[in-house]
């Protein structure tokens, strides 16, 4: 029997990074945007294009840990056409959605006792967990086995370096992860604060670079300084509704690497909720997390 790989709305994947890969199925997540609820991924309406307008209109957004149930309807696809189940969630240093999966996970396992199924934490988040998902499924087209996929991913995942740069201190400070009086000095500033998620799977302030400009010199830098292309070449570079910046920060980093297999995508929903229009993110294989 075969295995089928999950993971969730919060891994920012899109068509050009996930192009000749196995299908991994996605579990759908619930974002309030404006105080209307939505879902997001299999199933839901809202899609990115919408968000962000709405972001841009003066909307703010907050966003909740899956229900165990969801996961049920999800798996049990899956587990019910004789299928093991390996699952790649989002990073438990951000949610409790972690603690959610593994409820259903418990349950499910006892109901199907001749099945797999498998809940990782990937420590990662938005196109970082893209990135691990993109490389997951690639090794299970190579053939691993679950258990040989599962060991894989707990030995590489805090090998994937996660350096966003965020535009505006608004939503930051409304989700409450900066204060009201720094997100005022930052933006008199003009403070583009650089974050990266630490080996716990929590999202840091790294930096406090001023200008967009010297805040994508600064992600250039970290990769300069820690890139391990030996691992792989793939570089993933994602942004809040700002493809102009993707851009520019996709030739800085082919100036320094012209060997980077660059891939973009779209930062989505379930991060920008708390990062807002004009997020960037610089993604890669290294030794610098």
């Amino acid at each position: 029997m075969g295995y089928q790989l999950f993971s969730d709305m919060t891994a920012d994947v899109s068509e050009a990074l996930m192009r000749g890969m196995p299908e991994v199925a996605y579990v759908p997540m619930q974002v309030e945007l404006g105080g209307e609820s939505f879902t997001y991924g299999p199933g839901g309406s809202l899609t990115v294009e919408q968000f962000y307008a709405e972001q841009r209109a003066g909307k703010f957004a907050s966003t909740s840990q899956i229900n165990p149930m969801i996961y049920r309807r999800c798996f049990e696809q899956a587990l019910k056409a004789g299928e093991d189940v390996l699952y790649l969630c989002f990073s438990s240093g951000m949610s409790g959605t972690l603690q959610s999966a593994n409820l259903c996970a418990e349950e499910l396992r006892e109901e199907y006792p001749a099945r797999r199924l498998i809940v990782l934490d990937t420590l990662c988040a938005s196109v970082g967990q893209a990135m691990l998902v993109r490389e997951t499924a690639r090794k299970q087209q190579e053939g691993l086995s679950i258990d040989e996929l599962a060991a894989w991913v707990e030995e590489n995942r805090l090998k994937i370096c996660h350096w966003f740069t965020v535009d505006s201190f608004d939503h930051l400070k409304h989700g409450g992860r900066i204060s009201a009086a720094a997100a005022a000095v930052g933006t008199m500033l003009q403070i583009k604060p650089l974050l990266h998620v630490d080996d716990e799977g929590k999202l840091r302030v790294a930096e406090k670079p001023r200008g967009r400009k010297q805040a994508i010199r600064t992600q250039i830098a970290h990769m300069k300084e820690g890139w391990t292309p030996e691992m792989g070449r793939l570089v993933v570079i994602g942004h809040g509704d700002c493809p102009e910046d993707a851009e520019q920060l996709r030739q800085a980093v082919l100036r320094e690497f012209p060997d980077a297999d660059i891939r973009t995508a779209y930062i989505g929903p379930i991060i920008g909720a708390h990062t807002g229009p004009g997020m960037l993110a610089l993604i890669y294989w290294g030794a610098n997390r």
